[in-house]
């Protein structure tokens, strides 16, 4: 994923969302961190595509998996049927990856079930399953943890860690950072730019 310099204003503060912003490499993990309303959600937006930049623009080579913080769900529909909406947008053939997804994250039994009657823990489930379910080549995940208990929360970093050595690149967007060392970089947003934290390192060869 490449970035050209650019910027979004949020608020009353600009973020500046790519003029610090290095590329991300295939295989890494890099968590962007910041207080709430500096504009870390506009960021990922704009990197999804969700929201046009005021200037500049970012470059990514194949779709991004997109998670963002509030869920976005048809709530009429159960979750099998979102599956398939989605699969559809995808242009895939079938919903097996989905499928695991579930397992590994513990609501396959609920694959019956109406979107607007899961917990919000669930419905941050499905949404990560919706936004990985296409294999993507750049994960953008918005505070992708949120709800998680424990063992779901362990799940969510066995699953990132298994997409690392296939090479995807992820960005963790949140307001706190846990466990440093899960992550290649650590980079935080204030007054609108982005500054990599002393002692980010790459990923052992």
């Amino acid at each position: 994923m490449r970035n050209q310099a650019g910027s979004h204003s949020c608020g009353t503060e600009p973020v500046h969302a790519a003029a610090r912003l290095a590329p991300m490499i295939s295989g890494r993990i890099d968590e962007r961190c910041a207080r709430y309303g500096t504009g870390k959600t506009t960021l990922l937006r704009i990197l999804a595509g969700d929201l046009r930049p005021d200037a500049g623009s970012v470059v990514i080579g194949g779709r991004p998996g997109y998670c963002p913080q509030a869920a976005v769900l048809d709530e009429a529909l159960t979750v099998d049927q979102n599956v398939r909406y989605f699969q559809a947008a995808y242009g895939l053939g079938g919903t097996g990856r989905a499928g695991e997804l579930m397992e590994r994250l513990g609501y396959a039994g609920c694959r019956g079930q109406r979107a607007g009657t899961l917990s919000g823990g669930t419905r941050q489930k499905l949404s990560l399953t919706l936004a990985l379910m296409h294999d993507p080549p750049v994960l953008l995940l918005d505070e992708p943890y949120q709800g998680f208990d424990w063992q779901t929360y362990l799940a969510f970093w066995d699953l990132t860690g298994e997409l690392r050595e296939r090479g995807t690149a992820t960005v963790v967007i949140s307001h706190l950072v846990f466990e440093r060392e899960r992550f290649d970089r650590v980079c935080h947003l204030t007054g609108g730019r982005i500054d990599e934290e002393a002692g980010s390192h790459a990923p052992a060869a």
